[in-house]
């Protein structure tokens, strides 16, 4: 008998999906920009969706502490612990402001270093990735749900996801050379983990700054689908790091994509 998501899982779906409303009525009113002190934009829909969040999540588990963007960015971020939640309440605020529906709302369960479950959710596609890592991985979208799987290599070549406001084109182009990339997918903020999860792509780069809950859920995801996440020396990409920096990373469906 197929397992479904366990109830923690499907209570961050729900929590993920009500973050989801609260942005989307900011998303569609005349909202304002600000800039934060890294000179990245925030809008009432980040913090909104992150007071949605981190609210549900401490009523959830009282006793585990929540890394969430805008309060890190106020430097009310507290300790990293062995079991933490890790959020981005609006994962892709320049696509935000943009109005391309590629943004995410990211929730991730992250212990002893690794992310052990997430939620992607794309509000404006109604689509939703979750996993748990040895539990399995689950895309959905128009109110189905399916079991996803990373895919081996293709012999045509890899499909490349990459960012669409971000990154080193030159590192990029450079890290192609020699590596069989048939097809280019752009995408903004995690969405690059789920189309790797749900096997419609095979390798997403990553050449520029990140934070760790611009990763952590995707990654949990992606890892619960069969695939990783490893920085450029071939180590598992580790959360709770002093500054919740990530280094560059390459994500993964199949070891030999990231080769």
């Amino acid at each position: 008998m197929k397992r479904g998501p366990p109830a923690l899982l499907l209570e961050l779906e729900t929590i993920a999906r009500q973050a989801g409303a609260v942005i989307m009525q900011v998303y569609g009113s005349d909202f304002g920009v600000r800039a934060k002190a890294d000179a990245s934009p925030v809008t009432a829909a980040d913090e909104g969706a992150e007071a949605v969040i981190v609210a549900a999540l401490r009523a959830l588990s009282p006793t585990l502490p929540v890394v969430a963007e805008e309060a890190a960015s106020r430097g009310e971020a507290p300790a990293a612990a062995a079991r933490f939640w890790l959020v981005d309440p609006l994962d892709g605020t320049r696509e935000f402001v943009a109005r391309n529906g590629e943004f995410t709302v990211n929730i991730a369960l992250v212990e002893n270093g690794a992310p052990r479950l997430g939620v992607v959710f794309v509000p404006v596609q109604e689509r939703l990735f979750s996993g748990v890592v040895g539990g399995g991985a689950w895309a959905v979208e128009r109110g189905a749900r399916r079991a996803v799987h990373c895919r081996g290599v293709p012999a045509a070549g890899l499909t490349l996801a990459c960012s669409r406001a971000h990154g080193d084109e030159a590192a990029l182009a450079a890290w192609m050379q020699g590596r069989g990339v048939a097809e280019r997918v752009v995408a903004g903020s995690s969405l690059k983990f789920g189309l790797i999860a749900a096997g419609q792509a095979d390798v997403y780069p990553r050449f520029g700054r990140t934070m760790e809950w611009d990763t952590a859920a995707g990654h949990a995801v992606l890892a619960a689908a069969g695939g990783g996440v490893v920085d450029l020396a071939g180590e598992p990409l580790r959360y709770g790091k002093p500054g919740y920096e990530n280094p560059h990373f390459v994500a993964f469906g199949d070891p030999r994509a990231a080769g």
